[in-house]
């Protein structure tokens, strides 16, 4: 066997450990996963497992980005696809939904870990802090493309929009998964309707205005 190829099957293996890591965390959270239960799981000794991560804080860490990629990979990825402006921002949301719907573990997972880390200082809730800023950077600048495009005001605040949406697609994971409410989907397009509503030039009750970006937040490319 090549270096080559044992390289490969020890990706592919580290790839399908963190696969089962993102369902496991999605249901018992990050502070019950364990290399121990994620060993058994995996087929692998806790002593192979451990070779791929080293401690409980790293596998942590590593699911995280894991959960990430499989968001970036589901829903971002694709919405970029969509033409620039409004029809790029409904994109993501309509992703989004059907993430929740299908309750892909990724997103819940960053969902719950918010909640399950909020007050647990250090590199995991850190890191889960960054996936956060890192996706509100990335809806503001899908939403900064429909103002370059002469969609939305132009001094409509892309980070306010981005907290918006944000905050509607929490109620809507609360909504759809705790209350099992039916109508969760199309109470979520009707707020992302009126938030874009608001964005428009000549909007009766506009958007709030730009201000300047939190300095974790510093727009790059926002328009592209």
């Amino acid at each position: 066997m090549t270096s080559t190829s044992t390289a490969g099957k020890g990706d592919r293996t580290r790839e399908a450990i963190l696969a089962r890591g993102v369902d496991v965390a999605c249901r018992v959270g990050l502070g019950g996963l364990t290399i121990g239960d994620l060993a058994a799981g995996s087929g692998l000794s806790k002593s192979g497992l451990y070779a791929h991560f080293g401690s409980k804080e790293a596998l942590q860490l590593a699911v995280l980005d894991a959960a990430a990629q499989e968001f970036g990979d589901v829903v971002v990825v694709p919405a970029l696809r969509a033409p620039r402006g409004e029809a790029r921002v409904l994109a993501l949301l309509e992703g989004w939904l059907a993430c929740g719907r299908l309750r892909l573990p990724g997103g819940c997972l960053f969902v719950k870990a918010s909640t399950e880390l909020d007050e647990q200082p250090g590199p995991v809730r850190d890191r889960l802090a960054e996936r956060h800023r890192e996706l509100v950077r990335s809806i503001a600048r899908v939403f900064a493309g429909g103002i370059t495009e002469g969609q939305f005001r132009t001094d409509a605040d892309p980070y306010q929009f981005a907290t918006d949406l944000y905050g509607v697609m929490l109620v809507y994971y609360h909504a759809h998964r705790l209350l099992a409410d039916p109508q969760a989907e199309e109470r979520a397009r009707v707020a992302v309707a009126a938030l874009l509503d608001a964005a428009r030039p000549g909007a009766d009750r506009p958007a709030a205005p730009r201000h300047e970006a939190p300095r974790h937040e510093v727009p790059a490319g926002a328009d592209r």
